[in-house]
This record gives structure tokens, sequence and C-alpha cells, in this order.
């Protein structure tokens, strides 16, 4: 693949054999973004897990200090107070079995699903819609409670949910390239310590393998593991 002159002139600037601290790692990847929009800045972390297994399925959330820099479209599935709750709380939608044919009809305008547990079986029936696109309520991430607007709030402030996938890699957002480097930094120490604590138990030898932070169509940048191996 051909790399036009200013990919070339920033990757110049990374030492392709060394790991930068965090802090030094995201300050050289807003240096070495180019794009004229404003790119969104990604990590992508290396596992020492095999995603076959269910008890190393790597998966959780977690809230970023400074948020993600966009807009979170939310659909709720409810009924009743919680549906009114929602939909005061400021969604795209809110409904039950209207919701789903919605869906199931082809609208997909949205960037995340909270239902509450009573929905569950409406929700189910969208799982080949919502499943591959990563999109399905889950319990464990916060995304199936009756406490809906505590969800939709956390969602709208920045929370990220992070899955690893068949290659033992975890890709989550860290924020935009006009956010300060502190803020980059901040978000990403808060996703890493995430990843870290999620270990599996069952997990063998070395946990988080590598690490590496890059923008939007900008060169990776390669990022110290060892302090979040602690």
């Amino acid at each position: 693949m051909a790399r036009g002159k200013k990919y070339k002139a920033a990757i110049a600037k990374v030492d392709r054999e060394k790991t930068y601290p965090l802090d030094e790692a995201t300050k050289l990847v807003k240096e070495t973004c180019y794009t004229k929009f404003d790119a969104t800045v990604d990590l992508a972390v290396n596992l020492g897990v095999d995603p076959r297994q269910a008890d190393q399925n790597v998966r959780g959330a977690v809230a970023l200090p400074h948020g993600l820099g966009k807009t979170v479209r939310i659909v709720v599935f409810a009924k009743g107070e919680a549906a009114q709750a929602a939909q005061n709380a400021g969604v795209e939608a809110v409904g039950g079995d209207d919701l789903g044919n919605r869906i199931n009809g082809g609208w997909l305008d949205f960037d995340q699903v909270i239902a509450t547990p009573d929905m569950m079986g409406v929700v189910g029936k969208l799982g080949r819609v919502l499943g591959p696109r990563g999109l399905m309520p889950n319990p464990k991430l916060g995304t199936v409670t009756m406490d809906v607007v505590k969800a939709i709030n956390e969602l709208k402030a920045g929370r990220v949910e992070y899955r690893v996938d068949k290659a033992g890699i975890v890709h989550a957002p860290v924020g935009k390239a006009s956010f300060t480097a502190e803020k980059l930094t901040d978000n990403a120490r808060a996703v890493l310590e995430a990843i870290a604590r999620a270990k599996p138990a069952s997990a063998k030898g070395t946990y988080l393998k590598k690490i590496s932070m890059s923008a939007t169509m900008s060169p990776g940048v390669k990022v110290d593991p060892a302090p979040f191996r602690a």
C-alpha cells in the first residue's frame, strides 16, 4: 500500500523499536496526527489470553475521566416509569415491541442500547441485528438495568466498552486528537487500568503483552506496558 508524504513525515518521528511511557506516547500521537478532521485516538492492547476459552473472554466497561468528545446516540427498551425517565433524559428512542420492529426494519441510527430486565424478551429477538454490531445490552456492562437514567448519563459522559477479539486484541477509543495530551493520557490510563484489573484468573504468562496508540490514519506508537502489569 502506497503511503503519502504526510504519513511518511509522521512515521519518521516515531522510533519503531522504542516503547514510550504513556504520557510521551500521547504527545507523539498528537504530534503525528495530520488529518484535517478531528481524528479519534485509539488503543490496541495485545493480551495473553485465549479468547476461545469462555473464562478468558475479557470484556468490560470504564468511564473516561474526560469523555470521548462525541455525542452518543442511545435507544432504550423500557415501559412505564422507566420509559418516561428515559424519555426525559433525552435519548433517540424509547419503546418496546414497536422499537424492536423499527430496528428489525433496518433503523440503526444509534450507538448504544439500554434495556430494563423485563424487556430482554423483546431485545433477545434482535440478537441477529444487534449482536454482530456489539449493541446487545448486557448486565455486566450496566446496560441491562432498572436505573436507566444512570446508564444513560454514564454513556453520555463517555463510558467505553472493551472486548477482546478473536486475535486476543482489545481496541478502545480514548478521545479525540483535539484533546490535550493530559486528557488523552488520563483517559488512556483509565482504560488500561480497567483492562489490567479484568485479567482472568486462568490467564497464564504475560497478560498485557503489547500496547499501541494511534490516531485515525496515523502511525501507531508503542506504549510501555510495564507500569500497568503491576
